[in-house]
This record gives C-alpha cells, structure tokens and sequence, in this order.
C-alpha cells in the first residue's frame, strides 16, 4: 500500500490532496495527517526497505539524503515519487520502474500538471520496457542497457507472440528488425538481441498430506517447471483445496515465488473432474473430489485453459500446471486464506497506536468492532467496510469476524487498549476451540498488542507500576462477584499495585465501594489512588487522591482506578512504587566502606 509523508504543515493540503486522490494514509509531523511520527528518516527508510510505494511532499534533495543509504538497485527498490509542497512538480525519484512513472502520472491527474518524466524508452517509445505492467516481468534485464541504447537508434524491433501492452507504444514493429521483443512462458535463453516477457499465465496446482516437508513440495515445483521448461516467473497463483488453506507446505511454495495461494472447495474441483488426466477414486474418499492438483489448476485457468503438465508426485505430495489463454487476475481465482487481524487501537489517542495495527488495519478489507473503537480509527477506517456491533455483543462480534475470514476476508477484530487484557483476543480462541468449525480453523489468527489503559494511566501520573502489580474487573457479568472479592483479598494480603477495569457503571455502583473497604485494611490511608478518565482522549483526566478521602462516586464507566500498595509514594504530582534499587544501592555502598 502506498504512504504519503509530509513534512511541513504548509505541505498538509497537498498531501491530503493526494492521499485522498490515491486513497492512501498521509504520515507525517503535522498536524492532520493520519499517523503521526516522530523519527522522520528512520520511518521512510523503514517503508522503503519493506517495499512501500511512497509519495513524499517536501524537498527532493532532502528526501534523496535521507534515503541514500537504503537505496540498492531499480530492480527491488520501491516506487518513490516527491511532490513540490505547493503542487507545482511531481518527479519520479528513482526511475519509472515497479509503477513510479505510472504513480506520478496519476498524482499529476489529481494536480492537474504534468509529472517530469525522464525514463528514456518512455520519452520516446510511450512505454517503459524494462518495467511491462502487473502480471509481465522481464525475464533478462541484464540484456535491456545494451539492448535500449541499440533501440533508441534504429528504432524498429519485431514482435514475437502476444505483447498487447505495446498497442500504444510508439514502436516501429518490423518483422526484419534485428532487435526483437517476445512473449514466452518457457525458459529458454535468449541472445542480447531479444528482451523476452514471462506473462502470468500458467497456474500450478498442488496437493500434499498434512504436514508435509515445505521443503519436499518446493523441490517437486522445482523439478516440475523445469523438466517441463517452464518459467517459474509465468506462475500467477499457487492452487491447491481448501482444506489445504492451513497446509504450511503451500503457503511456502507461494512465498518462494512470490505469488498468492489461492483455494477451491472439493465441490467446485470435482466439477473438473471430465478434464482430468488421473482423477482418482482414492482422493474422492479422502477429500470428496476425484483430483486436487490438476483439478485446481485447471479451475484457477478456466475453461478456456488446458493442461500442460498433469500430475507429478513425490513421497507426500503432487502438482501438476495449467496454462490460461491470458494473464491471470489473481484476485479473481479461488479464495484466499481468510486472516483475523486481532488488534487494539490502544486507550485512546492516535499517538498510541502501535505501527503494526496501523499496517494491518491498512492491509484489511472489513473492520468489526464496538461502534466507538471504529470510529476511534478515524482516517484509517476510510474505505473499508464497517461491522458495528453494542456493547455486550462480543460473542456476536468474533462470529461475525471469524465468517468473514472463513470466507477469504482479510478481516480486523478492533479493540481498545491491548486486544489480550479484557478484550476480545481470548474470546476468539475461545470460540475456535469450543465451536467445531473446520474452516475457522483454516483462518490465519494474529493479535497485534496495543497499549493498555494500565500502561496509560501509569504513564501520565509517574511509574506507579514500578514493582509487582495486578488487574481486576470489577464487571460481574461473566465472573461472580464472589470469585472477585477473593482475588481482591488476595492482591491486598499480597501488597500488590491494583489497576481495577471496568470499576462502575450505571448499573454496578457497590463493587467498587467493597474493593476499597477490603483495601484499606492492608493499605496505609496516604495510599494513592489514581483515577484515569477518558484517557488519550481530548476529555481526559487523570487525579491522585489518597485512599482515605477517594470518592467512588466520581467514577464513571470511562474511568480505570489503580490503587498503590504500602511502598507507592507520593512526589509533588509524581507517583512512583520503588522496586528497592536505591536501597540495594545503598546497602553496596555501606558493604564497600
């Protein structure tokens, strides 16, 4: 996903022009922008080293130093485009390759200027060669120098096979030209003559037994595509049965060639079954249609396509390889592995927002929540479908997310504070283990931690949390009230720190008022106690009060309560609890006089 970073708040309009215009998140020091950051250098280095198109607003000079220690070679770097802070010029930085100059031309659609484009064969020709569109690659890019600077003077090349992408291109196609362009999924060498195009054409279906070596699947891929001499560049999609969508074996493959695993249920490969060249009765028993490698890659090309290779084994595994008429659309084949993105949007403001949820709220195509944590987002929520469920809906909320994983979503489950304290990550895995369906347990499940209303509160007030603490919810919806008094008890006798979650409500205005009571028997009176309001948010407030004189009455369901133990100290307006450095400190120095 591409970023755009700005640098000045004069550059925000334009930023947020462009953003908008390409939907994607601004990043940036100002204000207005939809991930703040601190560390500008290290931030566009760390995109850029991570592959991520980027569109800089600010100087090109400034941008060129702070990435020159990244830059590696115009085959893997990203696209980098910079805009002028007052829209007036786009420039693709490092050359026109992986899309730049197609970038550039866009954000000059939405500025209404012309980009500066400098790429030679697109000046000239219309059309960059050393860089065709999605599902093209040029199989010898060592050749394309020598190759461009003898085009650039004759001017005139043949055409061998399908290249539909140079309709438009301004090209002199003669079939005596000495200097040749081809389409070809084989892998065959070519001359310096010759620029050869691995269109994505062909689909490789596999199967293996669970658990299978990745490494025994890669090796039989590898012997396959080359005994057949086939390109491992014209592989669109990596296709195998949905009960495979958790098999390690398959994902391995895919990211060992960089294409997308994609799935069928047995019902749709059976219906592949007259096109098979082994279907077999064994593999009907096992998983319900008559063949998994040919008839995936036959489903993935269509009807249209045909068999090239059928089916090859190893031990543990089979694949075979199907050749489409066109490129493959990707996205258009099968299902992917669904994935649950288990994140928190911290307490409250964007600042504490981890990076990570950023990314993969980014990467997510539906978000589910408690209406108040969506809107929390803010920005980055713009595009993605929303599921919003009350409070008291979390069971409701998980089902929903896990069925929309299921059915190949990239799907975020959004909490507040960190997902694994109080929050939804533990009902997830509880529903998994206690709800018997097979294909939520095929759904890639990731929690991404967040900062907690504990960590919050006890930064804004000092280090109260400076030696051993614990959490109790004062909620006895899902746990008897009996159960938390005696872990209150508990905690008292054992002198720990206690951050209390969900302290009152309308409804639940005594929990609290016991909480205290059984405190104060183990507490000294000048005990702090810390009451954390609306925290992160605009409305926030945060007071210290000690224990004798706290008023239960002044929290809401906003608030989170954390009581010191016998060591916490009060300091001016700091509280902090001594882990007992300064006295074994001390205890050294008079050991040592």
């Amino acid at each position: 996903m591409t970023i755009v970073v700005v640098v000045t708040a004069s550059g925000v309009p334009t930023g947020r022009r462009i953003a908008d215009g390409i939907e994607a998140p601004l990043h940036g020091r100002p204000e207005g922008t939809d991930l703040s950051i601190e560390d500008l250098g290290t931030h566009l280095r760390d995109q850029f080293k991570a592959g991520t198109p980027i569109v800089f607003i600010g100087a090109l000079g400034a941008l060129v130093r702070l990435l020159a220690s990244v830059i590696t070679e115009k085959a893997e770097d990203p696209p980098v485009v910079v805009v002028a802070e007052d829209a007036s010029a786009v420039i693709p930085v490092l050359g026109g390759h992986h899309g730049a100059n197609d970038l550039a031309r866009r954000i000059g659609e939405i500025l209404e200027i012309t980009p500066a484009i400098t790429t030679a064969s697109d000046i000239r020709f219309g059309v960059a060669l050393d860089d065709p569109p999605r599902g093209w690659h040029l199989a010898n890019p060592g050749a394309y120098k020598s190759f461009m600077a003898r085009l650039l003077s004759d001017g005139r090349a043949r055409v061998e096979g399908a290249l539909p992408w140079l309709a438009d291109a301004r090209l002199s196609i003669d079939d005596a030209a000495p200097l040749s362009l081809r389409a070809s999924d084989r892998g065959a060498d070519s001359g310096a003559d010759t620029l050869v195009y691995h269109p994505e054409t062909l689909v490789l279906g596999v199967g293996c037994e669970r658990d299978t070596d990745p490494e025994e699947l890669m090796a039989l891929v590898r012997d396959t595509l080359a005994d057949a001499g086939l390109a491992s560049q014209s592989v669109a999609v990596v296709a195998s049965v949905d009960v495979k969508m958790d098999e390690a074996a398959v994902h391995h493959v895919a990211a060992a060639l960089g294409r997308p695993a994609r799935f069928f249920s047995p019902e749709e490969l059976e219906r592949e079954t007259p096109r098979l060249a082994n279907p077999s009765d064994i593999v009907f028993r096992e998983v319900g249609c008559h063949g998994v490698a040919e008839a995936a890659a036959l489903a993935a090309v269509g009807s249209d396509g045909a068999l090239v290779v059928e089916k090859r084994k190893s031990k543990r595994a089979t694949c075979a390889i199907a050749r489409a008429p066109a490129v493959i659309d990707a996205d258009a084949v099968g299902i992917p592995r669904g994935r649950l993105f288990v994140v928190g949007t911290g307490p409250g403001t964007r600042a504490w927002r981890a990076p990570e949820v950023d990314r993969l709220v980014a990467m997510s195509s539906d978000l589910v929540g408690y209406g108040l944590y969506l809107d929390l987002l803010g920005p980055l929520a713009d595009g993605k479908t929303r599921h919003g469920y009350a409070l008291g809906e979390e069971r409701d909320r998980v089902i929903a997310a896990l069925d929309l994983a299921a059915s190949g979503r990239t799907v975020s489950l959004v909490c507040s504070g960190d997902p694994g304290i109080y929050a939804m990550a533990s009902l997830v895995f509880e529903c998994l283990d206690d709800i018997a369906r097979a294909d939520w347990r095929r759904v890639e499940v990731l929690v991404s931690p967040g900062i907690s209303a504990l960590q919050a509160c006890s930064a804004r007030v000092g280090a109260p949390l400076g030696h051993d603490f614990c959490t109790i919810s004062l909620s006895d919806l899902l746990t008897p009230w009996g159960v938390i008094e005696n872990r209150i008890k508990a905690a008292a006798e054992g002198d720990f720190v206690i951050a209390f979650y969900n302290p009152a409500s309308m409804r639940r205005r005594t929990q609290l008022v016991r909480a205290l009571e059984i405190l104060s028997a183990h507490r000294p009176t000048a005990t702090p106690v810390i009451l954390g309001k609306s925290l992160g948010r605009p409305e926030e407030d945060v007071s210290v009060t000690p224990l004798k004189d706290f008023d239960p009455d002044s929290v809401d369901m906003l608030s989170l309560v954390m009581v010191g133990n016998s060591q916490t100290r009060c300091s001016g307006d700091r509280v902090y609890t001594p882990r007992g450095y300064g006295v074994a400190d001390s205890e050294q120095g008079k050991a040592a006089s």
